[in-house]
């Protein structure tokens, strides 16, 4: 490897100025920004990089870019990553232009740098390397590069049931990826499930004089007594059946999350905050960060908010709110418990619109890639890496991997302070340029193992 590894350090800043190029496009899905003009630079940057036309494939909505780079095996490693980025507001809060990239110390900061264009250029940057040097690749791989990632991948799973043999793959290497609070690398095996809806309340057919109130029912209040129904005072989700399907954790799972590190102290002090929900700490803590589903409120909006007063009574009040779900709760039926309760409470009024549904997934530990992945972790940064089930976030895992019974591992070039989804997101230089190299040694140790598997039959 050191070959390879001496060119990507030698060609570091060609490798980054493919990564500024592309995160100084605005590739907001949720505001259709910036989307024809990353597919078109991805396009430029197959063809520069390895003298192919990507293939750009209809989905419905925002296109997948996809390429197949054939091997010297018939093994098939796949990268799932997504060029759309989040909505760079509150812009007054970011310390650099968004779209911009800029170099401050040690770090690159730009919308979208670490969810999720870091991880997606330091993975052609891998695939590259390996062919200038040794001109072939020893696997087959596959890029599959998604546009409605941050919009919930609204298309993705019927362009997945269309395009079956373009997904298949015997490993898939997952979009994201950080380091903890000590500096190493986290490895995730899945991701939580989602179910995000947006309750409404209406009242009359226009805002009124505040002064109505005496009369006149409010939506605000309204909304509220629906929200004071799901979850009690110890953070506990009140919907009837709700948790019944959850899958058992598995002692296996018991013994990765005993061995998995939460930096407790660092990021209290990180966030500002003096304790985490009903105080916990140590294995609880742990235990309702990973294994656990939560319901959240994104946000609340009705009537006023601006500076100073408005005497109003609204006439209508919207709370988005998202449901991060575990193994064994399916979005579909999670959401018709939540309309059977809330009809059952009274609350028959309450409206909802479902933005988004996908499907908790977990990979078993002994799957070979995940073996490849901890090794090579671990003899190219000297530690063994931060293992957890499966991350707190959501991905479109299942439509991409477990439905056809792919395995899949998240590691990546983020940090312990990235900032994804906030302003001022962020890499290190560094952790971009080894997260190059890891990927290039990755290839090679899952090709071994792979190969020693097949041989074996």
């Amino acid at each position: 490897m050191k070959p390879i590894h001496e060119y990507i350090e030698k060609n570091r800043e060609y490798y980054l100025n493919w990564l500024t190029e592309f995160c100084e496009i605005p590739s907001v899905a949720a505001q259709n920004r910036g989307m024809k003009e990353s597919v078109s630079y991805l396009e430029h940057l197959f063809s520069k990089a390895f003298n192919v036309q990507a293939e750009v494939l209809d989905t419905g909505g925002q296109p997948v870019v996809f390429s197949h780079l054939t091997g010297e095996t018939n093994t098939i490693l796949s990268f799932y990553n997504h060029y759309d980025v989040q909505p760079e507001d509150p812009i007054e809060l970011w310390n650099t232009p968004p779209f911009e990239p800029t170099l401050v110390g040690d770090r690159l900061y730009a919308r979208g740098i670490a969810d999720n264009k870091g991880n997606l250029i330091a993975r052609m940057a891998a695939v590259h390397a390996i062919k200038e040097v040794v001109g072939e690749l020893p696997i087959d791989i596959k890029f599959i590069f998604e546009g409605e990632e941050e919009i919930g991948s609204i298309n993705l799973g019927a362009f997945t049931d269309k395009h079956s043999e373009k997904i298949n793959a015997d490993g898939c290497v997952w979009e994201f990826g950080y380091r903890d609070a000590e500096n190493r690398l986290e490895v995730s095996l899945g991701v939580k499930g989602l179910l995000y809806v947006e309750l409404f309340a209406k009242g009359a057919n226009t805002d009124l004089h505040s002064a109505q109130a005496s009369i006149i029912g409010s939506p605000v209040w309204r909304l509220i007594k629906a929200l004071n129904l799901l979850k009690d005072s110890q953070d506990r989700i009140l919907i009837p059946g709700f948790y019944d399907d959850i899958t058992p954790i598995s002692e296996e799972e018991s013994r990765m999350i005993r061995q998995y590190k939460i930096s407790e102290t660092d990021l209290l002090e990180h966030l500002g905050i003096d304790e985490f929900i009903n105080n916990l700490k140590g294995e609880e803590l742990k235990k309702k960060h990973i294994f656990e589903p939560t319901c959240n409120i994104c946000g609340i909006q009705s009537g006023y908010t601006g500076e100073g007063s408005k005497t109003v009574l609204p006439s209508e009040a919207v709370a988005k709110i998202d449901f991060r779900l575990v193994p064994g709760q399916l979005p579909n039926k999670i959401l018709v418990l939540l309309r059977t309760y809330l009809d059952a409470e009274g609350f028959i009024d309450i409206g909802i619109r479902t933005f988004g549904k996908e499907i908790a997934v977990r990979t078993h530990p002994s799957e070979i890639i995940v073996k490849a992945v901890l090794e090579t972790i671990e003899e190219y940064t000297k530690q063994p890496p931060n293992v957890i089930p499966n991350t707190p976030g959501t991905g479109p895992m299942y439509e991409l991997t477990e439905k056809f019974g792919i395995p899949a591992v998240s590691f990546g070039v983020g940090n312990f302070t990235s900032y994804t989804h906030a302003p001022n997101e962020n890499i290190r230089v560094e952790d971009f340029i080894d997260g190059i190299k890891m990927m290039a040694s990755f290839i090679f140790k899952y090709g071994e193992e792979m190969g020693l598997r097949k041989g074996d039959k």
